[in-house]
């Protein structure tokens, strides 16, 4: 309405602006009310029922990350196989790119650097063999680039996903090409379970890790720098990991070998946030541990209400709490790879888990979801209730599928049931690329 054509008197027109601040004030206050009580209400439901339900509307028009883990370690994902050609290979990535669009998911994370090796020209890294079945052969293109253009050309998110550590999944040192930093730095490398791994207590080892992530993050329009749960190796019984020596160099200060081992991979963690923010603050670094940090009879004060044989601090020296605290990680994506019931490591008491201490340190929260499992799951459902659930935790911001062959195979029509229920409407275009850059 237009000043001049109102006639009123300057105090009435006072007195009727006042009248109608008051009454927005109470709509806002109400509308403040009710939106706790409704959040309280959905934390209270742990049963991933009707809240849920009624709730997924909601989250479809919100940024929901909706990913799927594409692996090429011994090419589970991509590529198929060993040795395809270049025309082949691209074929096959844009049919993943094509039906994670069609399942009305909105992102990739994808292994570029599975084993000490790479899926783009590196000063650091020889090429990886699951292109070409040669360890630093060149494949005749650049996969990094094309993945990256293609899946931004469909408003899908391209998470660079790297191992850290492992330098051979299958073999020893035989495996490894001239080129290869295991041939280079021998003495970087200890052998573990018949495997090569660079040794994490060896200062330089972290450079390299760093700059060889960094050289990514400067060279490609990436969305993300990821990791998943290998840090130092899932213990073998019956043998120690051999890093004696350098715990004797380096560690005298440290009260045990595990705070050495653990502060080794704080160092890591702490350097490589800032060296990526550093190059582009756009670029989001996210890990994805194993599902259970500690046990509560490991820790009272912090565990979780489980018995899992294998806890992230104790036997990985992975302090996620810690990375969360510090604000080192922009995203935490613990692989809850277990079913609702499951006794020793239940599904929804780790999700409510995670959901509290990523609330405590402001840390967006995804879950690492066990496509793989559906086929072992009595419940045909046990997957898309895993989402619905999930929805009752503002905290938890998506999901991220292993992997991609698992949801392909469509067990159980399981892909169908989630496209069809939680995932049936499009995920917010806003989120698939500009989320991230803000």
């Amino acid at each position: 309405m237009k000043i001049e054509k109102c006639f009123f008197r300057k105090e009435i027109l006072v007195k009727s602006l006042l009248k109608k601040l008051a009454v927005s004030l109470l709509v806002i206050s109400a509308a403040t009310t009710l939106n706790a009580q409704s959040i309280i209400t959905g934390a209270r439901n742990i049963g991933g029922g009707n809240a849920t339900s009624n709730r997924n509307s909601d989250v479809a028009n919100q940024q929901e990350l909706r990913g799927v883990w594409v692996a090429s370690v011994s090419n589970i994902d991509w590529p198929s196989k060993k040795g395809l050609s270049v025309e082949q290979q691209k074929r096959d990535f844009i049919t993943i790119l094509d039906n994670v669009k069609k399942w009305n998911m909105n992102a990739v994370f994808v292994q570029v650097k599975p084993a000490g090796d790479a899926f783009y020209p590196s000063k650091y890294s020889p090429w990886s063999e699951y292109l070409t079945g040669t360890q630093g052969k060149d494949p005749g293109y650049d996969p990094l680039k094309f993945m990256v253009e293609e899946a931004h050309k469909r408003g899908i998110q391209f998470h660079a996903w790297f191992n850290p550590y492992r330098l051979t999944a299958t073999g020893g040192r035989e495996k490894l090409s001239s080129d290869n930093i295991g041939k280079k730095r021998p003495d970087w490398t200890v052998i573990y379970g018949g495997h090569v791994y660079l040794n994490p207590g060896i200062p330089e080892v972290n450079n390299y890790v760093v700059d060889s992530i960094v050289e990514v993050v400067k060279n490609y329009d990436i969305d993300g720098v990821h990791m998943d749960d290998y840090f130092y190796p899932y213990k073998v019984k019956g043998q120690e990991y051999p890093d004696s020596a350098q715990y004797q160099k380096y560690g005298s200060k440290f009260a045990s070998i595990g705070d050495w081992r653990r502060n080794n991979v704080n160092n890591l963690i702490e350097k490589l946030h800032k060296s990526i923010k550093k190059v582009n603050p756009n670029v989001e670094f996210g890990i994805s541990p194993f599902g259970v940090w500690r046990n509560a009879s490991t820790d009272p004060v912090k565990g979780s209400s489980t018995t899992a044989g294998v806890q992230n601090y104790d036997d990985l020296y992975a302090d996620i709490l810690l990375w969360m605290d510090k604000g080192w990680l922009d995203y935490v994506a613990p692989q809850i790879y277990w079913n609702q019931g499951f006794k020793a490591a239940e599904y929804n008491t780790l999700v409510k888990w995670w959901s509290k201490y990523a609330a405590d340190s402001g840390t967006k929260l995804y879950i690492g979801q066990a496509a793989y499992k559906v086929n072992e799951w009595q419940n045909a459902k046990e997957l898309v209730n895993q989402i619905n659930f999930n929805r009752n935790y503002a905290q938890v911001k998506g999901s991220i599928f292993f992997s991609y062959k698992s949801l392909l195979t469509n067990p159980k029509n399981v892909t169908n049931s989630l496209k069809n229920g939680p995932y049936s409407s499009v995920p917010n275009e806003k989120y698939c690329r500009n989320e991230l850059k803000k």
